[in-house]
Order: structure tokens, then sequence, then C-alpha cells
């Protein structure tokens, strides 16, 4: 087993873990939240902005890796609020091709680092 922890300098960590670790071809990513790599900050305007910016930092991340989202195997997304549940899924789907999703699972949680109000990690295989 090969283990490569991955760290991409653009992308700010806020606490003792790594951007994303590659294990032989697994590509294992930890949850991203809302953050505007340029500022720093997180993005707030909207569940359907704060969504979209998540999963451009996701596929900055697989693209770093020389990988895409049809790349992908499984999804999970953690939100503060279901009621945002077909607002998400609208700008998720859109980062797939067709109705080529991975494995996913929704979770609602009661709180998220900086106060986001969403959080998605993913696991990708490098073929």
């Amino acid at each position: 087993m090969i283990l490569k922890k991955i760290s991409i300098e653009k992308i700010p960590s806020y606490g003792p873990y790594s951007t994303c670790v590659l294990v032989d071809n697994f590509l294992f990513v930890s949850g991203q939240i809302a953050i505007d790599f340029k500022t720093g900050k997180l993005v707030f305007d909207s569940i359907e902005i704060e969504t979209r910016k998540i999963m451009e930092n996701l596929k900055f991340i697989l693209k770093e890796n020389g990988l895409h989202f049809k790349n992908v195997i499984k999804t999970s997304i953690f939100v503060k609020n279901m009621n945002h549940f077909s607002k998400i899924n609208e700008v998720y789907s859109e980062f797939f091709h067709k109705n080529d999703f991975p494995a996913r699972e929704t979770i609602q949680i009661s709180g998220l680092p900086k106060n986001a109000n969403i959080e998605i990690s993913l696991i990708a295989y490098k073929n």
C-alpha cells in the first residue's frame, strides 16, 4: 500500500489534517467548506453560492491530482438545514456528467467549522 498525504498550498488548512490523501489509486478528500482561496474567507451569500464554491474547490483539488468529477465514486454532504436539500442538489448535479453520479449520503448536522452551512468530502478513484 502506498500512502501519500497531499497538501495543496492554495487551500487553507484549519486543523491537523491533510487536504487529501492518496492511497494506491484512491484519493480521499477532506471535507471542504466554501472558502474563497483568494481571500481566505467563507462565502455565505446563499446555499447555492456556498455549494458552488465548494464544488469548484473540489474540482480544483481533483485537477491538482490529475482527476475529474467522473473519477468520484462517493461523496458525503453535511448540511445544517435539510430544507436546502433541493437547492444543493441543483448545484451539485451540474458538476457531474448527465446522470453519472457517485454514491452519496447527506447528513443534517448541528454545526460546521467557521459556522458554514454545508461541507462536502469525497473519494475518487484514479484509473
